[in-house]
């Protein structure tokens, strides 16, 4: 079988995305030039190098990998995937940052763990759920040991903290769970559990409150919380019907926090303006919707459902960062796919586009 056989479609938009996302990037970075401690060109060859070269190079390995081996190996990666996250508690290995313990320094950068615990997670669970695809309707063999199942890198994640990153694991297993044929019914206990955990972590952790807070009054601290949002949305608004022009922006210099991070979003839109996030928002949902027919033509079940996580994990997350920016939903810190600073997540999204396309060479005749 040829390395390139599968989607081509899915492969453009993958390669467009990217290529695309790394001149984004580089834009966004120069508004680093007016900070201090900043070195940008670093940012950007480890953008390109660890990022997007050594990320198709995965993408290309994970392609011609074979998917029965992936299942038959699904525990071993989930566990591997596990323990790498769980580094980040380990004294000398983990960095603790901006209140939170979700890196791992390698000398000349860092590493997010929790990107590749996203790979494991849906691989796992595709696993286990497609020879059970016809038992889900039992409490004892569906539901229980699913919450248990989505327990384990929950209470790994929200130790760190990382909350939204827990959220999107469980939304994403949700979906999963549902399509491999879970009846309705335990959608709402899901939901109601799903709602008593988050009313927990609220409770125990005062800046999630903020963060929904800030949400619904933005403008109360407009210098303090509410700072970042105010700042997206004056840069998007500058960008108008057209925008400033691509590297013109102006809210990137000492302005907008994390421009080449979370914020990454706000500097485009300003540069191009509704035209181009336009633009960028349906090349992400083209991708997402490409991935979904892949999964719905996979020759068996364990290959749909890889194909649909990884493909629900990428548009959520493309949302859940664009909504945050423009103050449709609280701030929650997960970057943009394919865009924001971290080479980390960019090798992890290429990943699982490989899988995707390996699912893709493997339809229905």
């Amino acid at each position: 079988m040829k390395l390139f056989s599968g989607d081509r479609i899915f492969l453009m938009l993958v390669v467009s995305i990217a290529l695309a996302g790394l001149a984004i990037f580089s834009s966004a970075s120069l508004g680093l030039l007016a900070r201090e401690n900043s070195s940008v060109s670093r940012d950007i060859l480890l953008q390109a190098g660890l990022g997007l070269c050594l990320g198709f190079l995965a993408l290309f390995t994970v392609r011609a990998v074979s998917l029965a081996w992936v299942k038959r190996f699904a525990l071993p990666i989930y566990i591997a995937t596990l323990l790498f996250t769980a580094l980040v508690f380990v004294p000398g290995i983990g960095l603790h940052a901006n209140g939170a313990t979700r890196w791992i320094n390698i000398g000349f950068t860092t590493v997010q763990p929790a990107e590749f615990l996203k790979i494991g997670f849906v691989i796992m669970l595709a696993a286990w759920l497609a020879p059970r695809a016809q038992k889900l309707s039992s409490v004892k063999r569906g539901l229980a040991p699913f919450v248990a199942f989505l327990a384990v890198p929950a209470a790994l994640l929200l130790a760190q903290p990382n909350t939204s990153t827990t959220l999107l694991i469980v939304a994403t297993g949700m979906v999963m769970y549902f399509a491999a044929g879970a009846p309705l019914r335990d959608f709402g206990i899901l939901a109601l559990g799903v709602f008593i955990a988050l009313g927990v972590v609220i409770a125990v952790r005062p800046y999630v409150l903020q963060r929904i807070e800030t949400f619904m009054h933005p403008t109360a601290n407009a210098l303090g919380s509410g700072y970042q949002i105010q700042q997206s949305l004056i840069a998007i608004g500058s960008g108008g019907a057209f925008g400033r022009g691509f590297g013109q922006s102006v809210e990137k210099f000492n302005y907008l926090p994390e421009p080449s991070g979370d914020s990454v979003f706000a500097v485009f839109a300003e540069e191009t303006g509704l035209l181009g996030a336009s633009l960028l928002l349906a090349l992400f949902v083209a991708l997402a919707a490409r991935g979904v027919v892949i999964a719905g033509h996979s020759r068996d079940l364990f290959g749909g459902l890889v194909a649909l996580g990884f493909s629900v994990i990428i548009i959520l997350q493309a949302f859940i960062n664009i909504g945050a920016m423009l103050g449709i939903i609280p701030l929650t810190g997960l970057p943009l796919p394919f865009i924001s600073h971290g080479g980390t997540a960019l090798l992890a999204v290429l990943i699982m586009c490989g899988f995707i396309l390996n699912v893709a060479a493997h339809q229905k005749e």
